[in-house]
């Protein structure tokens, strides 16, 4: 009886000892996404100014559709640049924050079988 009392701890504090792991994990993953979005906010912002700019100094109609068009592109770009690098970093941290709970899962499986 002693002995699956202290099997059933040993599992519980690998459990608790992945969970930790996994949530350190998780937040180093979620600061550097946060950094990422704040980051391309204020690259987006910049360029969104810097057009205003060129269009508030713009003399012909044409020039300010060729400006805005250009930017449309441009933006456009840059943002499907952004969503696939967000999504990378967001199954980067997936699967380094499961990686802890393999080994859990090794262990589990013959038991299982």
């Amino acid at each position: 009886m002693m002995q699956q009392f202290e099997a059933f701890q040993k599992v519980g504090k690998e459990n608790v000892d992945a969970a930790l792991k996994s949530f350190g994990v998780a937040s180093k993953g979620l600061q550097t996404i946060a950094v990422e979005s704040s980051d391309f906010t204020k690259k987006s912002f910049e360029q969104g100014t810097a057009v205003v700019e060129k269009l508030v100094a713009v003399k012909t109609i044409d020039k300010a559709f060729e400006i805005q068009a250009d930017y449309a592109k441009s933006a456009y770009e840059g943002l499907v640049a952004q969503a696939t690098k967000m999504g990378e970093l967001y199954t980067a941290m997936a699967k380094d924050a499961f990686k802890p709970f393999e080994a859990v899962i090794a262990k589990a499986t013959p038991v299982a079988k």
